[in-house]
């Protein structure tokens, strides 16, 4: 692998000019219109907080201890391998497109423009599902901070938790899209700090955990609750099913690519953004659930499967530090939201800019105030708090929903890594000369990170009635709610594509690169 600051001694040189960094945009056909403001540590911060190790080990530890026992923490190494192969793939892109959208335009690049449409179709609306997911972590952490946060009823009630969970969520949706319209200079700041906070909370909470260890590490490698056992497939079938815990939390790491437009030297700094954000998630992430598992006092009780990790921290730890560290989990969580939104303005402006949504020259009208989207920011933020609503009568329909937003991001990688795999076997790809770059592994790296892919969204889409008709009544289309709902939207929507969008998809001319630009990559 090579990047152009892969020498020590910083062998290449920064191409650090607003021209060069515009160089991108004007090959695709874009003229510039985002304002670039955000360094290293904002688009660093941007992937971070979307993959939100605090947010994430926090809302799902319960369900890995669940399906798993405490052996289920090696799926997060191993989702871990299996996301840094399609991160790795995705720094080449990065160097070469690092624009807005990127999982659209990269899909569209390699695969084409139909298939772009679809990734980036898929993708879309994967993440306005995602925001409402991450905003009804609200629920989870305030309430077991203080009561006060239960607005609606005493808690006990058959909707309480599900209503007070949207009224938390449009709360900090509607925070988020004021946010987000103002300019991605005041979501950087709120996100940078955000983030900042979460990183120095997660490693103390390390240290904290790690003080009141009572058991080895002997406990994730041997102790499984029994689970499995008698069923077919045995652990291993349980371990699966728990690994879904892991891996709902490690994606979104291209979104460090997304703000390429809006970033200084973006082909040079977003590859690194991407990696370290991977990274650093994974070995934050990786101690803190190994840590609660050491350090819980009672490694069986019924508590770590119904308040999660949540309760390890308070019980290890007591009320008055743990709920300092939950409140930390409530900022998280805060600029986990604000970096999926940022994440799926960026995409809709992307596709709209080329008309390929309704009312496209709408959608990509960029403020001259607040030099962003303003339009797509109070779109998405509408429709998640729509979406929120299903949540208060029918919480199982929404988690089955939830469940297959991730299942498209995954699908949406996809789209992306097998065009790429393709062109590579037909000898196409060439990498952005002078930054990052996989040289030989690349081809064996793709290899993997499509088997990854495909292997880890079966998984996910698997019909087991724990996941998807977790109580009763049993429901067949719950249970094959990820392939009925996943074909609903694929198909429907590239019909919509197919039969309208594509006769009239085209850079618009108000954002398209003047002709100059486009012939001359030099000129300013």
């Amino acid at each position: 692998m090579s990047s152009d600051d892969s020498a020590p001694s910083g062998g290449h040189k920064p191409l650090a000019t607003a021209e060069h960094d515009d160089d991108s945009l004007a090959e695709l056909g874009y003229k510039p219109e985002l304002k670039r403001t955000l360094g290293n540590f904002h688009t660093f911060a941007a992937g971070v907080s979307y993959i939100s190790i605090l947010t994430g080990t926090f809302q799902l530890f319960y369900f890995g201890v669940s399906f798993g026992g405490p052996a289920y923490w090696w799926s997060w190494p191993m989702v871990f391998v299996g996301q840094l192969m399609v991160a790795l793939c995705f720094c080449e892109l990065a160097a070469r497109y690092p624009v807005a959208g990127s999982i659209y335009n990269w899909a569209k690049q390699m695969g084409g423009p139909h298939v772009g449409w679809l990734g980036g179709w898929m993708m879309m609306t994967a993440t306005m599902v995602t925001l409402s997911a991450v905003a009804l972590a609200y629920q989870i952490t305030l309430p077991q901070i203080d009561d006060w946060f239960q607005f609606v009823g005493d808690g006990t009630g058959p909707t309480d938790a599900a209503a007070n969970a949207v009224l938390l969520g449009t709360v900090l949706i509607i925070f988020s899209t004021l946010v987000n319209a103002f300019g991605v200079s005041l979501m950087a700041r709120i996100n940078s700090a955000g983030v900042f906070i979460e990183l120095i909370a997660a490693v103390a909470l390390i240290v904290f955990l790690a003080v009141h260890i009572t058991r080895g590490p002997s406990t994730v490698l041997t102790e499984t609750y029994g689970l499995g056992a008698g069923q077919p497939g045995g652990y291993f079938a349980a371990f699966l099913t728990a690994s879904l815990a892991s891996a709902y939390v490690m994606y979104g790491f291209d979104t460090a690519s997304s703000l390429g437009e809006e970033s200084h030297n973006p082909g040079r700094n977003a590859p690194r953004a991407i990696l370290r954000a991977l990274v650093a998630s994974f070995v934050i992430g990786g101690l803190i659930l190994l840590f609660a598992l050491m350090a819980v006092p009672d490694l069986f009780a019924k508590e770590l499967a119904t308040g999660g990790l949540q309760y390890v921290v308070l019980a290890t730890l007591g009320s008055t530090i743990g709920e300092i560290f939950l409140w930390c989990v409530v900022i998280a969580i805060t600029v986990c939201v604000l970096a999926v939104h940022a994440a799926g303005i960026r995409l809709m402006f992307a596709m709209a800019r080329d008309n390929n949504l309704p009312a496209g020259s709408v959608l990509a009208r960029v403020s001259p105030r607040f030099h962003t989207p303003v339009v797509p920011a109070v779109l998405i933020g509408f429709v998640g708090v729509v979406i929120l609503v299903i949540n208060i009568n029918q919480p199982q329909i929404f988690s089955v929903i939830t469940s297959i937003a991730i299942i498209m991001i995954y699908v949406a990688y996809l789209m992306v890594t097998v065009p790429l795999l393709i062109q590579r076997l037909r000898g196409r790809w060439k990498p952005a000369e002078g930054r990052f770059s996989l040289g030989r592994l690349g081809l064996p790296i793709n290899v993997l990170a499509v088997l990854w892919g495909a292997a880890m969204s079966i998984n996910l889409a698997w019909p087991r009635a724990s996941v998807y008709n977790a109580s009763g009544p049993q429901h067949w289309y719950l249970r094959w709610g990820a392939f009925l709902f996943i074909g609903i939207v694929a198909l429907g929507g590239f019909a919509y594509y197919w039969f309208v969008q594509r006769h009239r998809t085209g850079v618009l001319a108000a954002h398209a690169a003047q002709a100059a630009e486009i012939g001359d990559p030099t000129t300013p």
